[in-house]
C-alpha cells in the first residue's frame, strides 16, 4: 500500500487504467494471398489513404499523420452498433524488407502490436505473414483455452478484413 501511495506522489502509472489490472497477451497469425508481386503489394499496403476503412468493409474514417518517410500515426475511427471506437496507431515502415509494424497508442489495446511481411508467393503472387500480439488489461488473465479462443476470434475478424483488402488491391491493381 506504501507503494501505491508513493506511485500516485510520483505520479508512475503501472498500466493504462488501474492499479488492480493485469495485462496479458494473445497472440496470432494468418496469412492472405495476393495475386501481385510482393514489392507491388507491399506498395500497395503501405499506401495509406483517408477512405482505407470502408475497403476494409467497415464504417469509419482514417486520418493520416506522416511523421517521415518511413514513420505515420494512423487515427482510424469505427462506427458500430455498439458506437464509436477510435484506434491511434504508430506505423513504421521497412520497405529494404516489405515489412511494417503498427503499434497501439489508444487507451484500448495499448501497447498491442502487429507485424506485417508481404513475401513472394508464386511466379507473380505473394502473401502478408501477420503476427499480432493484443494486450489487454482486465482484473484477472483469463484461463488458457479462453486465451486461445480470443485468438482465434482476433484472426478470423482481422483475416477477413485483409480478404476485403485483397479484393480491393485486386481491383485497383488489375485496371
Amino acid at each position: 500500500m506504501l507503494l501505491m501511495a508513493y506511485e500516485q506522489k510520483l505520479n508512475i502509472q503501472r498500466g493504462p487504467r488501474s492499479y488492480h489490472m493485469i495485462s496479458y497477451s494473445v497472440h496470432y497469425k494468418f496469412s492472405q494471398h495476393f495475386n501481385f508481386p510482393a514489392k507491388e503489394a507491399y506498395r500497395w499496403c503501405t499506401d495509406y489513404q483517408p477512405d482505407d476503412i470502408a475497403l476494409m468493409g467497415a464504417k469509419g474514417k482514417r486520418q493520416i499523420q506522416r511523421i517521415n518517410d518511413d514513420t505515420f500515426v494512423l487515427t482510424d475511427t469505427f462506427f458500430g452498433d455498439g458506437g464509436k471506437t477510435v484506434k491511434k496507431r504508430l506505423v513504421r515502415l521497412y520497405p529494404e524488407c516489405l515489412f511494417w509494424t503498427n503499434t497501439r497508442l489508444s487507451a484500448d489495446g495499448r501497447h498491442s502490436q502487429f507485424l506485417y511481411q508481404i513475401i513472394p508467393d508464386g511466379k507473380k503472387g505473394s502473401r502478408l505473414d501477420f503476427t499480432g500480439s493484443q494486450v489487454y488489461y482486465d482484473d484477472k488473465k483469463p484461463t488458457p483455452a479462453r486465451i486461445a479462443s480470443m485468438a482465434e476470434e482476433l484472426a478470423k475478424e482481422d483475416s477477413l478484413g485483409w480478404k476485403s483488402l485483397a479484393k480491393a488491391m485486386e481491383k485497383d491493381l488489375s485496371r
